[in-house]
């Protein structure tokens, strides 16, 4: 998808002074971005940088549209880009400023969904499975998403706080469907009555904190993407090694969903020449990988290939599972952009199954 370019909104101009004073503003999940990365970059243009949290993509539209509000910086995934760029709450990027942007793999500097990359860069890739605590887990069945409705965990299983996300594995755990975007309200109907049946199986919760909550003990099995499992090991409690974790994904390349995050700059920036620069910075091999070191999240930088961060010790060989590689995108699953009414039908479902059932 090319996205258009508005003369309503137009990328800023070449040459421009950065900001400075004041807040620089992310929108973004809790404890996605390094504090060092962010602490150095507003030590270096004299701003406070501050981070206000999301959990899902709802959230995030809900607070970048609250009225009055502003952000320099926000995290989009390619499901939601284009009704970003529409509704123009993103603006255009000027890449005289981000030169970094060559260390990407090259599918990410012209991505599918943002072709020329007109108004993203990429953040980070991942995928998804289940997270879980090894020393609590005998054994794992072929398919670990069942891990979930095992209800010997009852009271420490969780999902993630993502529509697509959990209605999507529902789908492929119960083999309803391989089209995780389905349209087909008798699917998702499906796949939600079967994510009901937690409720009172092992009394569900939902969340995005595995790469936390899985390490400390409070939950047994989480539905997870994997940088939470890399994350996962700077997490545990004093004594424990990362052998008491383990991640599951799909064995079948097919089978597996991935997906990735962008960086973005809202329209309502204060702060769009200093955003440029972030941007630019996270790009960087040697502050994507300081980045990396924080989250767990591999960012699609060609220097730092998935045997690079092996070797060079990010990655606990008990958690290879969680390794993403550039052909997964290739053969796996991806959440893309739906019709609205395509949107209100897992929405619907989504909600009822948030409120009980």
């Amino acid at each position: 998808m090319t996205l258009p370019i508005k003369d309503s909104n137009p990328p800023i101009d070449d040459g421009l002074d950065p900001e400075t004073g004041g807040a620089f503003k992310i929108l973004n999940y809790d404890q996605y971005m390094a504090p060092g990365v962010m602490k150095t970059f507003g030590k270096q243009h004299g701003v406070d940088v501050q981070v206000t949290p999301y959990s899902n993509y709802d959230e995030m539209l809900a607070k970048i549209r609250a009225p009055g509000e502003s952000f320099d910086l926000v995290f989009p995934g390619p499901s939601v880009m284009s009704k970003m760029v529409y509704t123009e709450l993103l603006q255009p990027l000027n890449h005289s400023y981000v030169p970094n942007l060559q260390n990407v793999w090259p599918e990410y500097q012209d991505p599918w969904y943002d072709r020329g990359a007109q108004y993203s860069v990429p953040y980070t890739i991942y995928g998804t499975g289940v997270l879980y605590r090894a020393d609590r887990v005998s054994s794992v069945p072929p398919n670990g998403y069942d891990l979930i409705w095992d209800e010997q965990y009852s009271g420490k299983v969780y999902l993630l706080d993502d529509m697509q996300e959990a209605i999507g594995m529902s789908l492929l755990r119960n083999k309803i469907s391989t089209d995780i975007n389905t349209s087909d309200p008798n699917l998702v109907r499906k796949a939600t009555d079967s994510l009901t049946e937690l409720i009172d199986l092992v009394k569900i919760q939902t969340n995005v904190n595995a790469y936390s909550e899985v390490p400390e003990g409070t939950a047994t099995i989480h539905q997870a993407w994997s940088g939470d499992a890399i994350a996962g090991q700077y997490y545990l409690p004093k004594g424990e090694t990362t052998d008491v974790l383990a991640y599951w994904r799909p064995d079948d390349p097919s089978e597996r969903v991935i997906g990735s995050d962008n960086i973005a700059i809202p329209k309502s920036a204060t702060k769009p020449v200093l955003a440029h620069l972030l941007i630019n910075d996270l790009l960087d091999n040697e502050i994507g990988l300081r980045n990396f070191g924080f989250n767990g999240y591999q960012p699609p930088l060609t220097k730092l290939s998935a045997q690079y961060l092996i070797d060079q010790g990010y990655i606990p060989q008990n958690l290879m599972s969680a390794v993403v590689l550039p052909e997964d995108f290739t053969s796996g699953l991806t959440f893309y952009e739906v019709s609205p009414s395509t949107e209100a039908l897992w929405r619907q479902a989504w909600s009822e199954f948030k409120a009980g059932g």
